[in-house]
């Protein structure tokens, strides 16, 4: 008896299953036809941006080659359009070849790429901070107080590894304008950064020792 209510019970079991898998046969096929397309959809993009990255990159290293070969005609307009692609490796490559060449004069325009950079390409953290560091280096020798500050204000109210670097050059930049208790009051708070870099404190403690001892 016990046999055959198991038999029973089993043979209502695989009914229902079968049942289920009749009725729902249309709502089963579309959401199998839909797994499958984002499947096909995210290795497509996959291989996509696999063969752009490529791409991005032959196009970075054919330009610095025509460049040193003396052709500086293309240049500028590529290594523009890598910085606009907004690559996280390629794109800070870009710009930094431009700035560190001087292809481009124009502030205003390698700011706007510095821009793109910091608040329109997916970066690291710590790149990022990198990022802003150096544009503060780039506009130190023409920008005002007020300027070079705004630039640096995320980085000096973070715990970032570029903290000691970026109030090393707002020291040195009120120094150069012979504002010395503002410049003191930078290279203090250096000293205070658990971790500052090792090489800017030595510096540091050197030019309060040379230049505002007492």
């Amino acid at each position: 008896m016990d046999e055959d209510l198991a038999i029973i019970n089993k043979n209502t079991r695989n009914e229902k299953i079968k049942n289920f898998f009749i009725n729902n046969k249309k709502l089963l096929l579309s959401i199998s036809t839909v797994l499958i397309l984002i499947l096909l959809s995210f290795y497509s993009y996959q291989i996509y941006k696999e063969g752009h990255r490529e791409w991005l990159s032959n196009k970075y290293n054919s330009a610095i080659i025509e460049h040193k070969n003396g052709n500086n005609s293309k240049i500028v307009s590529e290594m523009k359009e890598v910085v606009e692609d907004k690559d996280s490796t390629y794109s800070p490559l870009a710009l930094y070849y431009l700035v560190d060449n001087n292809l481009i004069t124009n502030k205003n325009e390698i700011n706007s790429l510095f821009d793109i950079l910091i608040n329109k390409t997916s970066l690291e953290t710590e790149i990022k901070n990198l990022i802003i560091y150096k544009k503060a280096l780039y506009n130190a020798d023409s920008s005002n107080e007020n300027e070079l500050l705004s630039i640096l204000n995320s980085l000096i109210n973070s715990k970032s590894v570029w903290k000691s670097h970026a109030l090393y050059l707002l020291a040195e930049y009120f120094y150069s304008k012979n504002e010395k208790q503002k410049s003191k009051e930078f290279f203090n708070q250096i000293l205070s950064i658990e971790n500052a870099n090792q090489d800017i404190i030595k510096e540091t403690q050197k030019r309060l020792n040379r230049d505002f001892s007492e």
